[in-house]
């Protein structure tokens, strides 16, 4: 509980908190000088006491306690503790961004870590974080196209998008291209911002789908829309463990991938082909288109601070008077 105060707490002047080592020296001064007090009025002997220990010497020790913690309370108090809230406001001109994701079977293949898809989404959502200020958006396609997240700047919703993708989303099997690429410019020809893009990330191989990939390159070039392609994958044989009859076999397949189409749609409208054959290529990629494409944001960071001083003064000015009360009153003492 201590510690998730202290996380969420700002102090104004935290050097005033270094007084608060100083309390356990003084009672540690304390304790010394209390085995050293000889009596006031010698006597010979106690024994005609019936009780040398009663409450009120049991108490003794309750005034330093209260004054002790009275000025701990009061030191915090000084060293103004306060919630602090931070505000962010982004100004300038970003650009609309719509992340084209194939989620065919063939995004399944594991020739990357886990496999071409998961490490899509890996990459993409750490892309997302490093645009803000950007509208961005989610598309998908198998068979058929799918706006998954129309363009906005709520990154956090685009994340979470992003997080729910995978290969059984559609239930159509196939890898219609020109679909997806036709959906994501839907979503942008609308579109005010300076500088509209689309990253299509696919294994190239087109099959399936009512518009045809020459018709939808048409369609960005139309609307002023840059296409960045990312071929993921290669033709190198791969060997993957089936189910057969007679149990469990390794069995080589051959990994297709076609990045004439890709690099003919990037070429058309002005944007940029990419290949990737592991995750790692695959995040420098994105890096370099991140690179490319600038945003004209400046971000400005507000503090906004609510006190929280007064309780921590206020229970230090209680203990305080409750210990004069004791003091000077049932726990008074007599030279």
């Amino acid at each position: 509980m201590l510690t998730n105060w202290l996380q969420h707490t700002d102090f104004a002047y935290p050097w005033v908190l270094v007084l608060l080592l100083f309390i356990p020296l003084i009672a540690y001064v304390y304790s010394r000088r209390g085995k050293k007090l000889k009596a006031s009025l010698p006597i010979s002997s106690t024994r005609f006491i019936n009780k040398t220990r009663t409450l009120k010497t049991q108490l003794k020790p309750l005034p330093f306690i209260l004054r002790l913690l009275a000025l701990a309370f009061l030191i915090v108090a000084l060293a103004r503790p306060r919630d602090k809230f931070t505000e962010t406001e982004t100004n300038g001109k970003g650009i609309d961004i719509v992340l084209c994701f194939d989620i065919s079977g063939s995004m399944t293949e594991r020739d990357f870590v886990p496999n071409r898809l998961e490490a899509a989404k890996e990459v993409a959502t750490n892309f997302v974080q490093e645009r803000p200020g950007d509208r961005i958006g989610i598309t998908i396609f198998s068979n058929i196209s799918f706006t998954l997240c129309p363009i906005t700047t709520d990154h956090n919703m685009v994340l979470q998008q992003i997080q729910k993708i995978n290969s059984g989303y559609l239930q159509e099997e196939g890898t219609a291209i020109g679909s997806g690429l036709a959906t994501s410019i839907d979503r942008l020809q609308y579109s005010k911002a300076k500088s509209k893009i689309i990253i299509l990330l696919t294994d190239g191989v087109d099959f399936g789908g009512k518009v045809s990939p020459d018709i939808a390159t048409s369609m960005a070039k139309t609307f002023g829309i840059r296409v960045y392609t990312i071929g993921i994958g290669s033709n190198k044989q791969i060997e993957e463990t089936v189910q057969t009859p007679f149990g469990p076999q390794v069995q080589k397949h051959q990994l297709e991938f076609n990045p004439a189409l890709l690099k003919n749609i990037a070429s058309q409208t002005g944007g940029q082909y990419f290949q990737a054959e592991d995750k790692e290529s695959l995040q420098k990629i994105y890096s370099s288109i991140n690179q490319l494409e600038k945003s004209d944001i400046k971000i400005s960071t507000y503090n906004r601070y609510e006190e929280k001083f007064l309780p921590w003064l206020i229970i230090g000015l209680i203990f305080l008077f409750v210990e004069i009360i004791f003091r000077y009153t049932v726990l008074r003492r007599f030279p």
